[in-house]
């Protein structure tokens, strides 16, 4: 999927990305499944590792699953390992995401679209603010996601948004609230992980269903790290520059020029939708962010 030059050339800006990290010191996570979420939905189609690292979510013709967070959040980085459904996974949706659980809810997706036997996974992005989303982007992936665990991750700020991929950014959101764009910063949010039927939607534009003789089907989930405010019922605290809050202060606040250089590569060679460039579906009256820096 990559010759060898870009490769070496995403290894190279991934490690000066991965170099100026924040510290330990704000990590709120523990790394067990167990006493950093709950099951949602349909405990017995989540299966735990007895050490609580890997969680498996299982999806059959009786039903999805689901965790979600025991804390709520207000910016911060959350990072998951997750290695999808091989082989036909069509219909399936895997799902990785923060949402504020409100009628104007706020919410920030990944969301993993199946596929027939030997086709790519899609990857769909999407944001809602206040209620509001339409924001969809979709790419494919330069790996097989199916075969090994990845990392995906979101940062998001007073600042701006970023949808990461083994520390590769693939979108940005900014806070363009000042010139009218909505933009998540007053609702906390959990962190949660499912997977779904999608048939009538996921795959071909609901065209390819799920073959339900491949069940059950297995996303798998491991190395969890949240490093984020956790939600005190003041703002404040959250929205402060510090040492702690290090995802608030200047050098989180754009893209560098590594990441923005990997961004760009990912624009040109794997993005397949992007809402900003559907002038049908909006009548050629694009949405505002659509117009503006993205970094």
């Amino acid at each position: 999927m990559m010759n060898t030059f870009s490769m070496f050339f995403v290894l190279i800006v991934v490690f000066l990305i991965v170099s100026i990290q924040g510290s330990s010191a704000s990590v709120v996570s523990t790394g067990d499944f167990n006493k950093d979420f709950f099951v949602t939905w349909s405990p017995s189609h989540v299966k735990t590792s007895i050490d609580g690292t890997n969680r498996s979510l299982i999806l059959d013709k009786d039903s999805g699953s689901g965790f979600a967070s025991n804390d709520m959040f207000l910016f911060g980085q959350f990072d998951m390992q997750i290695k999808l459904i091989p082989g036909n996974s069509a219909g399936t949706v895997v799902a990785f995401y923060l949402t504020s659980n409100q009628p104007n809810r706020d919410e920030i997706d990944f969301e993993f679209l199946g596929n027939v036997g030997g086709q790519p996974y899609i990857l769909q992005t999407n944001v809602y603010s206040n209620g509001f989303d339409d924001r969809e982007q979709r790419i494919r992936l330069w790996f097989d996601p199916t075969k090994d665990f990845h990392i995906y991750s979101v940062l998001w700020n007073l600042h701006q948004i970023v949808f990461m991929v083994d520390w590769v950014p693939i979108r940005t959101f900014r806070n363009h609230a000042d010139k009218g764009v909505p933009f998540p910063r007053w609702q906390p949010m959990s962190l949660q992980a499912s997977i779904w039927n999608g048939e009538s939607w996921a795959t071909n534009g609901g065209k390819d269903k799920i073959d339900w003789a491949k069940a059950p089907f297995v996303a798998s989930f491991r190395n969890h790290k949240i490093d984020a405010c956790i939600w005190k019922g003041n703002p404040r605290l959250c929205r402060a520059q510090s040492p702690t809050n290090w995802w608030n202060n200047e050098r989180s606040s754009s893209l560098t020029w590594a990441e923005r250089r990997l961004f760009r590569w990912v624009r040109k060679n794997y993005l397949i939708y992007d809402y900003c460039q559907d002038n049908q579906r909006f009548n050629n009256n694009l949405p505002k962010e659509c117009l503006l820096t993205k970094y």
